[in-house]
């Protein structure tokens, strides 16, 4: 592609002042079939251009084209490997408005998947600016802002269900089960979550769920229970409704909202954390698949990729900006299948922590989604080559709770908790539903796990001393491993 400007840094070349003045990110391109190996460095320079100042061909030149100030905020592409074909790309951050989250990937998110020369590209990470950071809201309440607002003072796990099946209680069954969750063991089972295929069905109405369920969340704590969570679903594609079913929690007394940011967007997010009436908003990450899933080995940045894909990396950090509370990022122990990511990671982030015979350093979580817990998680995230991600200061934005589900039961807290940290939702569905003694057991189980897991104890030696308790019969059921589902 021949573009009026010169694109690609000079070797060596790294950005003046970066987290004053750039947004970096961190690309990986694959070459389209046919395409030789000596177009590497072109691509990546189209890719540069295309998404900042350039265009496909060469333009007119004449006083008002405008191509002075094009030199001015053009991208640079840098750190170059061609073996990998790997590349950061430099944006000077006055080439994007503050506060523009869709104004922004329409860049190096945009029309470069369009480049006939590229079969796959994928986006590692980006890191910006302080500006660019503090343009935005970030969380309202995060981690301490919660544990506040539930009157919590020591720092443990929360947990607690989704309903199964997804779907098919009424608004009265599912109040039911709240009230069976809530007042099991010593009634600090601390939420109840939507599932995301359940929105304002024929059987089951937004309205009604949310009146019901929040009408036993008050009469329990009426009585003395502590303070819970209802993760009250409210997506949808009118902005005006989420407006409208967020204002209905607030005045039902919740204190949580759900949204599936993915399929909801940047700017309906966006929107609901400013418009906000005063809730945490639960982020659930539903279809992020179709945008992160990337089946070829370079993945890892090594070989080929198959197609083009951001990573969850991106999402999460850019989810931060945008004022969630707590995202679904997965966990140790996960229910699904990898599908070309999945790395034992131990060796790779804590070598120092790695003991071959000890089967709670083996577990399998996507590299990128640890990075991502970190992104969330940290008040700096740091930059990790390995897994070309490029960190992140985020200038005072609150830390975000991260939420693991998928697959989980009370015998693998404790390595869920070891690896994640306290600072955690954990999701139990099946988990606490298909205890053999029932759901009140199944919350009993989960709360013995927890006190385990407060007093450094292993579930298994909770169970040696407690063979009778429902601890022990969940992991007569399940084990102390997670439940794969292909």
């Amino acid at each position: 592609m021949a573009v009026q400007l010169n694109y690609l840094a000079p070797q060596g070349w790294q950005p003046p002042q970066a987290d004053q003045d750039y947004i970096i990110v961190q690309f990986k391109l694959q070459l389209a079939a046919g395409i030789g190996e000596d177009a590497f460095m072109d691509a990546a320079a189209s890719v540069a251009a295309e998404s900042s100042t350039g265009t496909w061909t060469k333009v007119e030149a004449r006083p008002d084209s405008g191509l002075e100030v094009a030199e001015k905020y053009k991208a640079l592409a840098y750190d170059i490997d061609r073996l990998n074909h790997l590349f950061k790309v430099a944006y000077p951050v006055d080439l994007f408005e503050p506060g523009n989250m869709s104004g922004f990937l329409a860049g190096p998110a945009g029309n470069i998947a369009g480049m006939k020369m590229i079969q796959g590209l994928r986006i590692f990470d980006i890191r910006w600016p302080r500006s660019f950071v503090l343009s935005f809201p970030g969380p309202r309440f995060g981690i301490e802002g919660l544990r506040e607002m539930l009157g919590q003072t020591d720092k443990r796990p929360l947990l607690g269900t989704v309903p199964k099946p997804k779907v098919g209680r009424t608004a009265q069954e599912q109040a039911e089960l709240a009230r069976r969750l809530w007042t099991s063991g010593d009634g600090s089972y601390e939420f109840i979550k939507d599932d995301e295929n359940l929105t304002s069905l024929p059987f089951n109405k937004f309205e009604d769920r949310a009146r019901t369920v929040l009408g036993v969340q008050a009469e329990l704590e009426a009585k003395g229970s502590p303070k819970k969570l209802y993760l009250c679903n409210l997506t949808h594609s009118n902005l005006d409704v989420m407006l409208e079913r967020s204002d209905l929690i607030k005045q039902e007394g919740g204190r949580a909202m759900m949204i599936d940011v993915v399929t909801c967007g940047m700017a309906a997010l966006h929107t609901m954390r400013l418009k906000n009436p005063g809730l945490f908003i639960h982020a659930h990450r539903a279809m992020h698949g179709f945008i992160t899933r990337e089946s070829g080995p370079g993945i890892r940045g090594q070989g080929s990729l198959w197609g083009f894909s951001v990573s969850m990396l991106t999402l999460a950090k850019i989810y931060r900006l945008l004022g969630v509370d707590s995202l679904h990022i997965g966990s140790p122990k996960a229910k699904m299948q990898d599908y070309g990511e999945s790395e034992l990671i131990d060796a790779a982030m804590h070598p120092e922590e790695v003991n071959g015979t000890d089967p709670y350093t083996q577990f399998h979580i996507t590299a990128e989604e640890y990075q991502a817990i970190h992104a969330i998680t940290r008040d700096e995230t740091a930059a990790n080559p390995a897994f070309h991600s490029l960190g992140q200061k985020w200038y005072g934005l609150k830390p975000v709770w991260s939420v693991a589900s998928g697959g989980l039961h009370p015998g693998v807290l404790d390595t869920v908790v070891e690896k994640l940290g306290r600072d955690i939702f954990i999701q139990l569905g099946g988990g606490v539903l298909g205890h053999p003694g029932g759901a009140e057991r199944g919350v009993e189980a989960a709360l013995e796990a927890r006190q385990a897991i407060m007093a450094g104890q292993r579930v298994t030696e909770y169970v040696a001393a407690h063979p009778d308790s429902a601890l022990a019969e969940a992991v007569k059921l399940w084990g102390t491993e997670p439940k794969i589902v292909y």
